[in-house]
């Protein structure tokens, strides 16, 4: 996953990205990046490390402009290199700067189609490079020496026909304006708003909501899936159904545990919907034990804290903090080898013995991957002196790779994959396990505005909504994502992938 923003303003627009950019740092904290426009000049500043790592006020002097982009990064694809953060330019035609989360699923069949058919180099391993270059070429094919946005929109139509999987983009056209799309299933997030001034409106579009809420603007709408937006430097807003046939399934995942909390995403808000999760899994350990025993219930920090309070009040058990987390310490899903995962978690996570000591506690997490992270929490919970520790995760077991976006590892590397929900359990030395059930989370999720009838759950369920993923790119992505391939010398048959934000 990764975070966008665009901005037009009225008035230099660096600072507001860059506010914007450190609300959307839980997106990506790989690297981050930002393109201003000042008259026909791109500035731009992007290089590995956090948001106020990578832009000092030396770099914010000379990211002067009324309109410019934004970008957090963690690697899906392509490498950690400097070189790949975004945004990515091209300078014909206009001049064009691009930034892109998501993942495209012909990324291989489309970067021969751009070096054979469209005569385009590309410098990267990135399918953001690719993307951009798609876009470049069927704006090109146009011919026009001063795109409108019929232009514009006629190209985004173009893209969406050639590329495929889960993507929402961002680019800036030199002299002209930003435009936005979001792919036809809507699988990632882009929402835009607006801000009164005393000029006019400065407009902006972003990953999540709460990124326009730390810069003061409303929020209008989300996109819909294959609709484009173009805002022109002039202030003009225009917008399009660019894809032939759109249907909205937004990532499932999103709710669980990528997007903050205080987002509203496709009309629902994110908070309630974790409400609903702690809610939904409350009542299964009641049906599966009406005689539990639990005393406490302890959530892993941070994301799975909502849930857990409310499974805890709907159990009428405690609800306690029982873990402090440092939060300098690095993801653990981007170290390569399982030791090294296994020493950055008791790192990251502290226990408060009081909590457990002579207790039964049952421990809430957002959801279980490789198993690290879960089996040395539950070992921390008994070294604290826990009687029985029960391990309940607010999604249901994640059993196969996401495609669209999220680097989840190998088949192989996931703990849940072939393995039942005992047996899970019993890897990560829980005494009792509860996974959500599917249809429980969808539940959950459903309502607001929208209405969203259909998500993207293909890491529960192995259905890929884009329709175009088969074993062979299966088993592609797994030689790209597993240890070995990523430096790692250890063995991960049970290791975990995401830390807690």
């Amino acid at each position: 996953m990764c975070g966008i923003v665009g901005i037009v303003a009225k008035s230099n627009v660096n600072q507001s990205i860059f506010d914007a950019l450190t609300v959307l740092q839980h997106r990506g904290q790989d690297a981050a990046g930002m393109v201003t426009c000042q008259g026909s000049r791109f500035n731009l500043r992007k290089d590995n490390g956090l948001v106020n790592e990578v832009f000092r006020t030396r770099h914010m002097r000379n990211l002067l402009g009324t309109m410019g982009i934004g970008h957090v990064r963690y690697p899906t694809a392509g490498s950690s290199s400097a070189a790949e953060a975004q945004p990515f330019y091209v300078n014909s035609p206009y001049g064009i700067a691009l930034a892109h989360n998501g993942n495209l699923t012909n990324a291989a069949e489309l970067a021969e189609d751009i070096f054979r058919t469209d005569l385009r180099h590309i410098n990267t391993n990135s399918d953001s490079e690719v993307l951009l270059n798609v876009f470049a070429h069927e704006l090109q094919q146009l011919g026009k020496l001063q795109p409108g946005a019929n232009d514009i929109f006629t190209a985004v139509e173009q893209v969406h026909k050639r590329c495929r999987g889960g993507y929402a983009v961002v680019a800036m056209i030199t002299g002209y304006g930003i435009v936005a799309f979001r792919d036809p299933h809507g699988i990632r997030p882009v929402v835009y708003g607006r801000r009164r001034t005393e000029e006019g409106y400065d407009y902006m579009v972003a990953s999540e909501s709460v990124a326009l809420d730390s810069c003061g603007f409303e929020l209008v709408r989300d996109l819909a899936p294959g609709e484009a937006i173009y805002l022109s430097n002039d202030g003009g807003v225009f917008t399009r159904q660019c894809a032939a046939q759109s249907k909205l399934s937004p990532c499932l995942f999103e709710y669980v545990y990528l997007a903050r909390p205080d987002s509203i995403m496709d009309g629902i808000s994110v908070y309630k919907a974790r409400l609903r999760q702690g809610e939904l899994l409350a009542e299964k350990v009641l049906r599966e034990r009406p005689d539990h025993d639990i005393d406490v219930v302890i959530p892993i920090p941070d994301t799975s804290r909502t849930a857990a309070m409310e499974m805890a009040n709907m159990l009428g058990v405690k609800f306690r903090e029982g873990f402090i987390k440092n939060r300098y310490i690095g993801r653990t899903f981007i170290m390569p080898g399982q030791q090294l995962r296994e020493r950055t978690v008791r790192r990251k996570l502290n226990p408060i013995e009081l909590e457990f000591k002579g207790k039964n506690v049952m421990l809430v997490d957002d959801s279980i991957v490789r198993g690290t992270t879960s089996r040395q929490i539950v070992e921390m919970a008994r070294e604290m002196g826990a009687k029985k520790v029960y391990f309940a995760s607010a999604a249901p077991a994640v059993r196969y790779p996401n495609v669209y976006g999220i680097d989840m590892p190998s088949a192989s590397e996931l703990i849940a994959h072939d393995r039942t929900d005992e047996e899970v359990g019993e890897l990560i030395g829980a005494d009792w396990m509860v996974y959500q059930d599917l249809d429980d989370l969808i539940r959950s999720t459903q309502g607001g505005d929208a209405q969203v009838d259909r998500f993207d759950c293909s890491v529960f369920n192995g259905e890929y909504v884009t329709g175009d993923v088969d074993q062979g790119y299966l088993m592609q992505i797994d030689a790209q994502r597993n240890d070995a391939a990523k430096g790692g010398s250890e063995s991960t048959e049970t290791g975990d992938l995401y830390p807690k934000l």
